[in-house]
């Protein structure tokens, strides 16, 4: 051999790192000891919770283990709520008493295990998803107890649970169309109720994104306003019909609005105009007075207005007065609706100061239009109740009130 070659070894050694070298998951074990700890302190979640603060389990690799023990009592078979091979506990929220007193307990363990090992709060969260879904698995009794304990969770703050994460998983189509959804929720929204308000739960289901259409927990037959009404108020939950028919409302009048503007602005023919009206007034049931205020809100929201030009915006506002009038007159069909005409009027001007001194030219043009009636306008300017900007806008009317007047006294 040349003494300029080196030497050469005759294989290849192959490195390997330790961290490539996974210990076995052995979550069979890991739940052994965990119902071990329950049986050992009789149940008792108070010691339960302390035993498990000294133990030097691996939570942060058997989370969902550890909340499959809390919720079943052991180790679930996937898929299933049958138990898996190994030990079990009877002190499970599955078995306990279908209470609030009972359930609070479990929630306040968990409270405390969370506190100190906050990372679990997402294996909750897994855990809590899985057990949703499967919700026809369960006997009705037990779907109570997890209702409860989900209201619990929420009403004690449980370390921040998502509200998306417990909600969404529920619209499973095969679940809502055997109402075990509606019934589920039912059951969460009264226990909710009691020790939160109403405004608290809207702001829950709000972060939940569910709280724009609550009647999606509804089997399909069973899908609308009146069958929302018939079962939340037979069950005892009137606040929240009500406010589901407030939301409803508000929905309605907020389509009736933006049609109604598309069709202002492209001056579509008026009797094409007050046909769209009148049909959705019909559909969504509208008052007459809430009908009124949004005409009024929609034909002077589309006046061009020219900046500080008072002259150009005074003549603007009473073209498109003059030419709306007939629509207005449509809807204006009694003497209560004409005053709420002139108070919705009062209050744009009394707020718009553009349209501060507008106040008597826009009722006498009203007035020109058959749109206000003598007596309505006399009404007003002796008892009308609304005091913004009243002072002024009775003096101001007060040369064509004496019109008016004197016109009478010759008639």
């Amino acid at each position: 051999m040349s003494s300029k070659e080196k030497p050469t070894l005759g294989g290849t050694r192959i490195k390997t790192r330790k961290r490539n070298i996974a210990a076995p998951l052995d979550p069979s074990a890991f739940a052994d000891a965990v119902v071990q700890i329950y049986l050992d302190n009789a149940g008792d979640l108070e010691l339960v919770a302390r035993s498990i603060e000294s133990s030097d389990l691996n939570f942060s690799r058997y989370g969902d283990t550890f909340f499959e023990v809390v919720f079943a009592g052991g180790r679930t078979q996937p898929g299933t709520l049958k138990p898996d091979e190994g030990e079990c506990h009877p002190y499970s929220i599955i078995e306990c008493e279908a209470k609030r007193d009972a359930i609070l307990l479990s929630v306040i363990y968990i409270q405390k295990i969370l506190r100190r090992r906050p990372f679990l709060i997402k294996n909750l969260e897994n855990v809590m998803r899985r057990l949703l879904q499967s919700l026809e698995l369960f006997e009705e009794n037990e779907r109570k107890k997890l209702a409860i304990f989900t209201a619990l969770a929420f009403s004690q703050k449980l370390s921040g649970l998502p509200p998306e994460t417990v909600f969404q998983p529920l619209l499973k189509d095969n679940l809502v169309a055997k109402g075990l959804v509606l019934s589920f929720m039912t059951d969460f929204f009264k226990d909710y109720l009691v020790d939160n308000s109403l405004d608290d739960l809207i702001s829950l289901l709000k972060r939940g994104k569910i709280e724009d259409d609550l009647l999606q927990f509804f089997p399909s037959t069973k899908r609308s306003a009146e069958g929302f009404s018939e079962h939340f108020t037979k069950a005892g939950l009137v606040p929240l019909v009500e406010y589901n028919e407030k939301k409803i409302f508000e929905v309605k009048l907020k389509e009736m609005k933006s049609a109604l503007t598309t069709q202002i602005v492209e001056e579509s023919d008026m009797s094409e105009v007050i046909e769209t009206v009148k049909q959705r007034v019909k559909d969504a049931k509208l008052p007459d007075i809430e009908v009124i205020r949004i005409l009024w809100d929609v034909i002077m929201d589309a006046v061009q207005w020219s900046g500080k030009n008072q002259q150009q915006n005074a003549n603007s506002a009473l073209r498109q007065v003059k030419t709306w009038a007939k629509l207005l007159n449509s809807f204006c069909t009694s003497g209560n609706i004409e005053l709420e005409l002139i108070y919705k009027v009062q209050m744009q001007c009394y707020e718009d100061a553009k349209l501060m001194k507008l106040f008597p030219e826009i009722v006498r043009s009203l007035y020109d239009q058959d749109v206000l009636a003598e007596d309505t306008i006399l009404h007003w300017f002796r008892k009308g109740t609304n005091l913004k900007g009243r002072q002024t806008f009775v003096k101001a009317l007060e040369p064509f009130v004496n019109w008016l007047e004197e016109a009478e006294e010759e008639e």
